[in-house]
Parts: structure tokens; C-alpha cells; sequence
């Protein structure tokens, strides 16, 4: 596991100066350039250009621009209400489930249009599995939660060989494996959000997305999740929202800030800087980083 960097203090400021989330950006938030990427870690998996993204008339996220590395974790930081859930909704189109949204840019997955017109939304979400907040096991046996989706699929192979080694991935079939007809909810907290981390793993996507998988759960089992985490990044890419500053900065490669604009009479998520997990908590290019992540705000 990654040591948790020490958090560099900038130049003192008045405390009557307050937050600065209501303020634009100065400049372009800090994003890699594409090719630099392409050339130091080889292709994006996602590429994501120009965002806005609408619930009806009301501008959730502006103008959001950032690339998302192979087989490494990217957190997502901010204050509640910046937007981190709604655009990681983006990367597998769950948002297209909710009447009256509306998405403008770019959005690219392993080099084509995530939001093609030939695209198709079931089997995208087969390639980019997803981890809610909460623990969400089937109504039904161990077992039958981690078979369902792969037999649905009609994947090839041992369906007991799948749901084994998904459950091995996810650390949690010595746990498990002498009861898996017994139901899902007879599992811990943490054990059933490792249940549902097998689930996704069993239709063998390429991504994981994860929306804050562990604020539910207590210390012992969050350290759990961030080790399976470590381990599973060697074979997929991992994008985690969260709350948490010690979790982001012990766990993942790169971390990207969001925040609220207010500028223009609402609440609107901007993205303001991601780099470095090591430079993002020691030295951001932004003081609206700084404020957030030493606690200034947020």
C-alpha cells in the first residue's frame, strides 16, 4: 500500500478570504497533453474532451478534459455536489437511464466514440463494470450472484470455475467457499461489497468503476477493499470517487479535483486540475486544491 504523502501548507491566507469555489479558474485546468500520455503509458483508455453534461436546463458539469491511463487507479476528489458520481456515470452511459439528461463533447473508450451511434449501452456495461456505494447484492445465494451476469452472457468456460476465480480475485473465497448456496445478505458489510466487486469481475471487463465503495463500511473492512484494489489494477483499470483524502492518496496513481462554480447562479461541477497523486497532495498547481485538500474547505 502507498504511503499517505504529507500535505504541503501554502502561503497563510486571511481566513475572511473564504473558500474560493465560486471563482472560474485563472486558466485552463492542468490536464497531460494527449499525446505526451499516449507516448509515456501508451493509449488512454478513456479520453474525455469538452464535457458538459445537463440534467434538463441545469448544467451539471462544464467543459470537463482529462485522460484516464491503462492499469492504474484515478481518483476523483471534491466537495458533495461537484459532479464526481454524475461523470463517472458517464464512462459506462448509466446516465442515459435518467429522463431528460444531456451530454455534449467527446467522450472516447480504447479510441472510439463512447456515445456512438452504433454503440451499444448493455454490452458497454459489460466492459466497464461498476461498484456502487453501497453494497448491492442480488436477493439470492453467493454463488447465484456472481454466475447470474456471466451466464446471462453465455461466456464460455466452467460456470464453477468463473464464479471461483472471481471470487479468489475479489479476496474472498476462503471466506466463503464452504456456504455459497447460502444468501448473499448472511455476509458482512465489507464481504458483500466484495461480493459485488466478484460480480463485476466475473464478465471480465477492462474497467471498474467505483463510487465511493467504502463509505459504508467500517476501517478493517475499508483496508480490505483498498488492498483487492492494489492487486486489481494489475489487470484492470480502476476509477474511484471518494471522499476520502488518506484513501486517495494511499491507494491511487493519479487524482483528479472537481469543485462548484456558482458563478452563474447555480451549481455547476468544473474539474480544476489532475496530475500525480504525489503532486496533487504536495505541491497543486491550484490553491483551490490546496484549500480543499489541507481542509480549508470542502
Amino acid at each position: 500500500m502507498t504511503e499517505l504523502p504529507s500535505i504541503r501548507v501554502g502561503p497563510s491566507r486571511s481566513p475572511a478570504s473564504g473558500p474560493q469555489e465560486d471563482k472560474l479558474p485563472s486558466s485552463e485546468p492542468s490536464v497531460s497533453d494527449p499525446a505526451e500520455v499516449e507516448a509515456t503509458h501508451g493509449p488512454s483508455v478513456f479520453r474525455v474532451e469538452n464535457l458538459f453534461f445537463y440534467y434538463g436546463d441545469h448544467l451539471a458539469l462544464r467543459d470537463i478534459t482529462l485522460d484516464i491511463r491503462p492499469r492504474e487507479i484515478t481518483s476523483l476528489i471534491g466537495p458533495s455536489g461537484c459532479g464526481k458520481t454524475t461523470f463517472i456515470r458517464c464512462l459506462n452511459r448509466l446516465n442515459d437511464l435518467i429522463p431528460g439528461t444531456r451530454l455534449e463533447g467527446r467522450v472516447e473508450f480504447d479510441g472510439e466514440s463512447l456515445y456512438g451511434p452504433d454503440v451499444r449501452a448493455i454490452e458497454l456495461r459489460r466492459r466497464i463494470g461498476m461498484v456502487f456505494q453501497k453494497p448491492n447484492p442480488f436477493p439470492k445465494s453467493i454463488y447465484e450472484n456472481v454466475a447470474l451476469a456471466p451466464r446471462m452472457n453465455r461466456m464460455k468456460g466452467n460456470l464453477d470455475d468463473v464464479v471461483e476465480e472471481s471470487l479468489v480475485r475479489a479476496a474472498l473465497w476462503d471466506e466463503v467457499k464452504d456456504k455459497l448456496r447460502a444468501s448473499a445478505f448472511s455476509l458482512s458489510g465489507g464481504q458483500q461489497q466484495r461480493l459485488c466487486i466478484a460480480r463485476a469481475i466475473a464478465v471480465r471487463p477492462e474497467v471498474i468503476l467505483m463510487d465511493e465503495p467504502c463509505s459504508a463500511l467500517d476501517p478493517v473492512a475499508t483496508f480490505r477493499i483498498e488492498e483487492l484494489m492494489e492487486d486489481l489494477k494489475n489487470d484492470y483499470t480502476i476509477v474511484i470517487v471518494t471522499h476520502n483524502m488518506q484513501q486517495a492518496a494511499r491507494v491511487s496513481d493519479r487524482t483528479a479535483f472537481f469543485t462548484v462554480d456558482t458563478s452563474q447562479g447555480g451549481r455547476t461541477g468544473v474539474m480544476v486540475e489532475i496530475g500525480a497523486t504525489s503532486k496533487i497532495f504536495t505541491a497543486p498547481s491550484d490553491q483551490r486544491t490546496e484549500d480543499y485538500i489541507t481542509g480549508r474547505f470542502g
